[in-house]
């Protein structure tokens, strides 16, 4: 069974201590994320702004892996994959952001996750990316008439790599709660109705 400590703040790098009573399990490796999965708890879900979550369990054998917002980590991580809501989260960082950083990209993932827990959206990832009404989609890419191919494929490669930490319960630590976010070059009415939480590459986010 896998044994994690989480530390980090809105800022800095996020470590994650792992401890495993079974061998032959590396960092980075697949094992590595069907175990972060199933440790996804309440320390996990620490509100921003707190700079170390309460340990679960921590012990001075345990390795440590620290995940970095940046794309050489990303690199170092074994090809991702996942199911329906892992491809829809890929493809929404991927078509969202990634012209972003690595810290962008990973911000935008965090809305997308804060959404599927506010009780104003859909409940998965899938439903809450193509989510569309009246008004419009709430992501462009889903409706903008466009190839959704993927031309970049390093840049998909990562955005893949982000949803899969994201989901297997990487500390949402960049956004403070966001649920909403546009870039700088345009001005939705509905930015003045809430409060803005963070500013990040050329996105800004609110709540």
């Amino acid at each position: 069974m896998a044994v994690f400590v989480l530390t980090g703040a809105a800022l800095a790098d996020v470590t994650v201590r792992q401890g495993y009573e079974i061998t032959g399990v590396s960092a980075g490796s697949e094992e590595q994320y069907q175990a972060v999965g199933a440790m996804r708890l309440a320390a996990l879900a620490t509100p921003a702004g707190v700079g170390r979550p309460p340990a679960l369990t921590e012990g001075p054998a345990t390795p440590q892996i620290t995940i970095r917002y940046e794309e050489g980590f990303l690199d170092g991580l074994p090809a991702a994959k996942g199911d329906d809501d892992w491809e829809c989260l890929a493809n929404a960082i991927y078509h969202e952001a990634r012209g972003e950083t690595i810290r962008g990209q990973f911000a935008v993932a965090e809305v997308i996750l804060n959404r599927t827990e506010s009780p104003n959206y859909p409940t998965t990832v899938c439903r809450v990316v193509h989510q569309g009404g009246k008004k419009g989609c709430q992501f462009s890419f889903t409706c903008d008439g466009k190839s959704d191919r993927v031309s970049e494929r390093t840049a998909w490669e990562r955005a893949g790599k982000i949803a899969r930490l994201a989901l297997d319960g990487a500390p949402r630590l960049l956004t403070n709660g966001a649920i909403y976010f546009h870039t700088v070059r345009v001005r939705p009415r509905w930015m003045h109705r809430h409060d803005r939480t963070a500013a990040i590459g050329s996105h800004l986010f609110y709540r």
